[in-house]
This record gives structure tokens, C-alpha cells and sequence, in this order.
């Protein structure tokens, strides 16, 4: 009999597997070269979360498996579909990987601007959104964005890599993101304290840098709907959108349908540069 591994939506191993079988060759691009950090939820939805960063020395990994030795640990690197399997198998894992990849450590391979709705209507992180587009699209620089798969989108502008380090690359968050706060502050926040946000829209401009994480494209999520990470256009946003749209039921037919959406950040790196905007910055 088929085990049911997240009662609120009757979600089976089964399909559970057969969606990370069908999803693979779409994640894997944004996984590879990464160290993996997944959380599991072992006593279900509402029970304790359990990060995971490295493999545990009492674990019997087969020997095929994607690894490196990252500070003593063994961490391992999301980089084909048999080692996608290994990790994700049981019950839910949200994948998470970090900014850069450990053939260029120190360099991420995007500007990821995080915007959290932190409980408030996603039509809001939406306006935001198409606010901070508007901001990039002044930089002339091409961004896409996803959903987090939970409360908020995360627009990824493409770098080319080993190109703009960290250091580099956050004060164009911090520019953005003050900027915003200037212009929307009865929408926009930049508290990281989340009770003195006053219910606003929170612009993460700190979450990027070397060691955080992001949830990858096209991970399930623990939600009661079983919401995936999602890439989506500029036009979903504009029109309207909301998490629940996009589920691990509903991403095949989406894919199959619009493609991955996500491709520029492989394809349009070439040309994305940031050396005009970090020429305004250090200038002021």
C-alpha cells in the first residue's frame, strides 16, 4: 500500500517520487556545483523542523553519491538525478543551495533580491515586486522571478560568473532596497526584527552573502498545499498571482506548458553587468 507522506493533501511517495523524477532535469541547473541544505520535517507539518548540511558519519552513503569536504564535513552537491533522489527521498525536503558554487566560492552567481510578504496579501509582494523590476529595469538589467513556494518572490537578475563578489554585490541590495523604503514606507521594510515590522512588506537585502541560502526552483515546499518554488513571468505578476497557484500536482502540467521559465540565468548571463551602478555607489 502507498504511505501517505503529508496527510493535508494526501501526497503519496509515490507521487512524491514521481514528481522529483520529472522535475530533475529542470532543478538540476540551479543545484549543480552547490552544496545542499535541505530541512525535513520528520513528525509532519507543524512538528519540529530539521536542517541537514552534511551527510552524518554513522550514515551508510552509497559511494556514487555527489559530495565534498567543506570545513571537515561532507557535504553534498545536488548535481545529477540519483543524488537529487538520495537526499529528497521519504518525506518532504525543502532544497535550499547557496549563492555560489564551490568552483568559485565567493562569487554569487546572481543579484537575488528577497522579498518576504511576512503575512500580508500577496498582491502586496506583488506590487513590490513589479516596483523593484521597474528599478532594475532602469539599471537595464534583465531579471526573472520566482515564487518562494511560501510568502514571498525572489527576482534573480543573471551575473556572469566569477565576475562580482559578495562584498561587490549586497550594497546594490542595500541601494535597491532603501530606495523602496523611500518611495513605499507604509509598504516596505528593511527591519529585521519581525516585531517591529508593523505588518509591512520585508526587503531581505541581507540574506545575500557567502554561506545563506535560497530555496531552489521547483522544490516542494511544507505547506499544506504542497506549494513548489516557482518561476513565473513578469505578466503572471502584473495580472496577479498567489503561492497556492503552484503545486507539486499542478508544475507538471505548467512546465509542460510553458517550458522553464527559469532559463535565463543560464542563458542571458553574458553582458549582465553591474560596473555602472557599482561606479554610481562608490562614487557617493
Amino acid at each position: 500500500m502507498d504511505s501517505t507522506i503529508q496527510k493535508e493533501q494526501r501526497l503519496t511517495k509515490t507521487e512524491y517520487t514521481r514528481y522529483l523524477h520529472f522535475i530533475a532535469p529542470f532543478l538540476l541547473p540551479y543545484t549543480r556545483d552547490r552544496m545542499a541544505m535541505w530541512f525535513s520535517y520528520p513528525q509532519g507539518l507543524t512538528g519540529k523542523r530539521v536542517e541537514r548540511r552534511s551527510i552524518r558519519a554513522e550514515e551508510r552513503a552509497p559511494e556514487w553519491l555527489a559530495t565534498i569536504t567543506y570545513k571537515g564535513k561532507t557535504r553534498v552537491l545536488l548535481n545529477d538525478r540519483e543524488t537529487l533522489l538520495w537526499v529528497a527521498s521519504g518525506n518532504i525536503k525543502e532544497l535550499h543551495v547557496p549563492f555560489d558554487k564551490v568552483n568559485c566560492p565567493g562569487y554569487p552567481t546572481e543579484l537575488i533580491l528577497d522579498i518576504d510578504g511576512d503575512g500580508n496579501r500577496f498582491e502586496q509582494v506583488c506590487e513590490v515586486a513589479l516596483a523593484v523590476k521597474e528599478v532594475l529595469d532602469k539599471l537595464q538589467l534583465r531579471s526573472v522571478a520566482k515564487t518562494s513556494g511560501k510568502s514571498g518572490l525572489h527576482i534573480h537578475v543573471p551575473l556572469a560568473e566569477c565576475t562580482y563578489t559578495f562584498e561587490q554585490v549586497r550594497p546594490i541590495n542595500k541601494f535597491i532596497a532603501d530606495f523602496l523604503v523611500e518611495k513605499m514606507s507604509q509598504l516596505v521594510t528593511i527591519e529585521r526584527v519581525k516585531d517591529k515590522r508593523e505588518n509591512k512588506i520585508y526587503f531581505d537585502w541581507m540574506q545575500l552573502w557567502a554561506g545563506r541560502t535560497l530555496a531552489v526552483p521547483y522544490s516542494v515546499r511544507a505547506t499544506k498545499q504542497a506549494t513548489v518554488a516557482t518561476p513565473v513571468t513578469w505578466e503572471e505578476v502584473q495580472h496577479g498571482i498567489d503561492p497556492t497557484d503552484f503545486t507539486i500536482f499542478s508544475m507538471p502540467n505548467r512546465i509542460k506548458d510553458k517550458g522553464d521559465l527559469f532559463a535565463p540565468l543560464t542563458t542571458e548571463k553574458a553582458g549582465q553587468t553591474l560596473d555602472e551602478i557599482l561606479a554610481f555607489l562608490s562614487s557617493k
